[in-house]
């Protein structure tokens, strides 16, 4: 049994000298020739029991001394053998240091951040505070404390996000005015700017977009401030030479109401396609506050006259940078967001 232990240690040498040690898979072979479940150092255990009692001790050290003398060389080549595979990774992977780098893209903001940070600092400057409101309401901010009927289009299913009875997705950002005033008291300025939901989409129209709300409230507060004030807004952020009107319309929050027009940007005001040959675009709504809406917060109308206004930042963002598609603006694509 002796002469097995001597004869196997031998050959394990003899064979892991021809074995190529910087291959980690005939490495692993040749430990599971002699180290397996099934290995040739694993069936000599199996002859102790033809061996005498005295003989076990003996015989069991020499076979133990055999596993740890093969296990010890085995562990050898296989080091060698990661080295040789990670030189070899290396060198497969070397990378030529002159070739030029790529570099990394430049990044840039959103054009609806830009035009977003563009009207709060513009209404900042000017006092106003800002409130960005919540996007869920109740009716009676929604609707009914800024005076609208109740048989008005707005309310129907097909205009709003109903979550519940009485409960909505807002559609405007004038419902904040309502929250404003309830907690503070004139002389007060203010935009609320946030997302609004309605249930529309076309080139033009989105179901989610964002919205800037204002409202200015103190005593003797006239049209004239309002149209002041929108008019400096445009040249802000349209050019010096942008032009603006107020036509006559009607919101059941505002009396007297107006649409907010500038010259077309993209014809300067001489008449093309996208302006539908009138030379001008409407970019949002205003209006004087209406009486009924102060009564709705407990403000004094006899004392305090007001003026409110409201635009679609997207709408802002598409005539700035003419943008055709209002869904370019919220589908990240990078080819469009690579050019701002």
């Amino acid at each position: 049994m002796h002469s097995q232990i001597t004869e196997l240690e031998n050959a394990f040498k003899e064979e892991l000298s021809q074995t190529d040690t910087s291959d980690g898979s005939a490495i692993e072979i040749l430990r599971l020739k002699y180290l397996g479940k099934k290995g040739l150092v694993t069936d000599l255990l199996k002859g102790m029991g033809q061996l005498s009692a005295e003989e076990k001790p003996t015989f069991g050290k020499l076979v133990n001394d055999l596993k740890v003398s093969v296990q010890t060389a085995i562990e050898t080549a296989q080091e060698i053998a990661k080295k040789a595979a990670l030189a070899r990774s290396l060198e497969s992977g070397k990378i030529d240091i002159s070739l030029p780098g790529e570099g990394y893209h430049k990044g840039s903001t959103h054009p609806l951040y830009d035009i977003r940070e563009e009207v709060i600092d513009f209404f900042y400057g000017m006092g106003f505070k800002v409130d960005l409101g919540r996007d869920i309401e109740t009716d009676w901010y929604n609707f009914e404390a800024l005076n609208t009927p109740k048989d008005h289009p707005s309310r129907d299913m097909q205009d709003t996000f109903y979550l519940a009875e009485g409960v909505m997705l807002r559609t405007h950002t004038s419902g904040t005015q309502i929250h404003y005033m309830e907690n503070h008291k004139p002389p007060l300025r203010m935009v609320a700017l946030g997302h609004v939901f309605r249930v529309d989409s076309d080139a033009t129209h989105a179901p989610m977009f964002q919205q800037c709300e204002g409202l200015v409230v103190d005593e003797n507060i006239s049209f004239a401030q309002l149209k002041g004030t929108l008019s400096l807004f445009a040249k802000k952020l349209f050019g010096e030479n942008i032009k603006t009107r107020f036509r006559p319309s009607f919101f059941p929050f505002t009396e007297p109401s107006a649409e907010l027009d500038v010259s077309c940007v993209f014809c300067g005001g001489a008449g093309c396609r996208r302006c539908k040959g009138t030379g001008w675009m409407e970019i949002g709504g205003c209006g004087s506050v209406d009486p009924a809406v102060f009564a709705n917060v407990g403000i004094d109308s006899e004392k305090y006259t007001g003026f409110a206004f409201g635009f679609g930042l997207d709408r802002i963002a598409m005539l700035r940078h003419h943008i055709p598609e209002i869904s370019l603006l919220t589908s990240n694509d990078q080819r469009f967001l690579g050019q701002f």
